[in-house]
C-alpha cells in the first residue's frame, strides 16, 4: 500500500496495518505477535522442553559417530592383514626415520634406506641367534634343575599349612593321561599344525608387505603426504596438515619411546637374571622386551614366567628375588624412563590406558592390546590440537558473580508471589 506526501508529492509505501504497530517492537514482542496470528507456532516451540530438544540433537549426532566408527571397524576386520602390515610399516618407519635422516646427509636417501633396513634385519637376526644358542647351551642343565625344582615345590606344598600332597605317582599319572590324550587327538593336532604352517606363511607375507611399504614411507613419505593433501579441498588442507603432523609426532614419539624403554628393560633384566643365576636369562630378557610393548599386562606376565623358571631351577628365595628385581625395573621404567623418553608426547591418564588396553583386548585380543594405546593417543592428540577450547573457569570469579554453591543451588523466587 502506498500513500502520497502532500508537501513533496512523493509516493511512499506504507506498512500494513497488521504490522505497523511492530515497527519499533523488540524481537520477543514480534514473536509473541506472530504466535497470536499463528497459534501453531506456540505448540511447535513449546511442545518439548529445551533440554530435551538439545539432547535429541546430540543423540542423533552421537549415533552417526558410532555408526561411522563401527563401519571403520568392520572394514578393518575385512582387510585385517593389510591393516597389520601398514601398522607395522608405520612402526618401522617411526623407528628408522631418524637413522635414515642422519645417513641421508652424507649419502643418497635411497642408499640410506637400504642400509638402515639391512642393519635392522641383521640386529634382529643376531638377537634371535644369540637367544637360540643360549637356549641350546643351557637346555640340558635346565632340565635337571627343573626336576629338582619341581620336587622342591612338591615338598613345599606338602609341608605348607594346606598339606597338599602330590606324589611322583600322581605326576606320572598326569603324564600318562597327557600322552593318551595326544594319541587320541593326533588327527586334530596334525590339522592344527597344518593351519599353523599356513599362519607362518601369512606372517611372512605380512612382514614382506610391511617392509615394502616401509621402503616407500622412508624414501618418499613426504611426497606421498603432499599428494594426499592435494586430493582434498583447499579449505580443508590446513586442518589436515596440522592434524597429520600432530598424529605422526605422537605416534612416532610413542613408538620410539616404547622401543627404547623395552630395550632398557631387557638389558636390565638380563643383567639381574645373570647376577641371580637364573637359567635362560637371555630368552627371559627377550620376553621382557616383548612384554614392554603391551601396556599394563605385558611386564607382569614376563615377571611371572621368569619367577616360575627361577622357582623351578633355584628355589623359592631366588624366585622371590627375581620378582622383587623385576618389580623394581618396572618402577624405574614408570617413574624415570617414561617421563624422560616420552615426555609429553603421549599424555594419557593411567585410567585411560587401562580402559584402552582392556577394550582393545576384548575386541581384538593381543593385537588390540598392542595397538589400542597408540591409536587412542593419536586420536586424542589430534582432537586436542584442532578443537577450540573456551577459557578455563575461575571458581573465585563464579562465586563472586553468582554466590556460594549453596546460594546458587537455591530455587529462584518469583517476584509476583511477593
Amino acid at each position: 500500500m502506498t500513500e502520497r506526501d502532500d508537501a513533496s508529492g512523493v509516493e511512499t509505501e506504507r506498512p500494513k496495518a497488521s504490522t505497523r504497530h511492530l515497527a519499533g517492537a523488540t524481537p520477543a514482542a514480534k514473536r509473541v505477535a506472530g504466535a497470536r496470528r499463528n497459534p501453531s507456532v506456540v505448540g511447535y516451540e513449546q511442545s518439548a522442553p529445551q533440554w530435551l530438544r538439545a539432547m535429541a540433537g546430540w543423540s542423533w549426532r552421537i549415533l552417526v559417530v558410532i555408526a561411522a566408527i563401527a563401519l571403520v571397524f568392520w572394514a578393518t576386520a575385512k582387510v585385517l592383514l593389510v591393516f597389520i602390515a601398514v601398522f607395522l610399516a608405520l612402526v618401522f618407519t617411526a623407528v628408522l626415520r631418524p637413522v635414515v635422516n642422519g645417513m641421508s646427509r652424507v649419502m643418497p636417501r635411497g642408499l640410506a634406506v637400504a642400509l638402515s633396513l639391512i642393519g635392522a634385519v641383521l640386529v634382529v637376526l643376531g638377537l634371535l641367534t644369540y637367544v637360540g644358542f643360549s637356549v641350546a647351551g643351557q637346555w640340558t642343565r635346565l632340565g635337571e634343575q627343573f626336576n629338582v625344582g619341581i620336587q622342591a615345590i612338591l615338598e613345599l606344598l606338602e609341608s605348607s599349612p594346606l598339606h597338599l600332597t602330590v606324589t611322583n605317582e600322581d605326576v606320572q599319572g598326569w603324564l600318562d593321561q597327557a600322552q593318551q590324550w595326544i594319541s587320541e587327538n593326533s588327527s586334530e593336532i596334525a590339522s592344527q599344525a597344518l593351519s599353523s604352517a599356513s599362519s607362518v606363511g601369512l606372517v611372512f607375507m605380512v612382514l614382506a608387505l610391511a617392509t615394502f611399504c616401509t621402503v616407500f614411507f622412508l624414501s618418499r613419505g613426504m611426497e606421498m603426504w603432499g599428494w594426499f593433501l592435494n586430493q582434498i579441498p583447499s579449505r580443508m588442507r590446513e586442518s589436515w596438515y596440522i592434524g597429520g603432523g600432530v598424529a605422526w609426532y605422537t605416534f612416532s614419539g610413542y613408538t620410539r619411546g616404547t622401543v627404547i624403554i623395552a630395550a632398557a628393560d631387557g638389558v636390565l633384566a638380563v643383567i639381574a637374571l645373570l647376577i641371580l643365576g637364573v637359567p635362560l636369562a637371555a630368552p627371559l630378557a627377550v620376553l621382557v622386551f616383548i612384554g614392554a610393548f603391551i601396556p599394563l599386562i605385558g611386564a607382569p606376565l614376563a615377571m611371572v614366567i621368569a619367577m616360575i623358571v627361577a622357582l623351578a631351577a633355584n628355589g623359592v628365595v631366588n624366585a622371590i628375588l627375581v620378582g622383587v628385581v623385576i618389580a623394581l625395573i618396572g618402577q624405574f621404567e614408570g617413574h624415570i624412563l617414561q617421563p624422560l623418553v616420552m615426555g609429553k608426547q603421549v599424555s594419557l591418564h593411567p585410567v585411560v590406558v587401562a580402559l584402552s588396553v582392556t577394550g582393545g583386548t576384548l575386541v581384538a585380543g593381543i593385537l588390540g592390546a598392542v595397538i589400542a594405546v597408540p591409536l587412542i593417543a593419536v586420536a586424542w592428540a589430534v582432537f586436542a590440537r584442532l578443537r577450540h577450547v573456551d577459557p578455563p573457569t575461575d571458581l573465585a570469579q563464579l562465586e563472586t558473580a553468582v554466590g556460594p554453591p549453596e546460594v546458587a543451588a537455591a530455587p529462584a523466587r518469583d517476584d509476583d508471589e511477593e
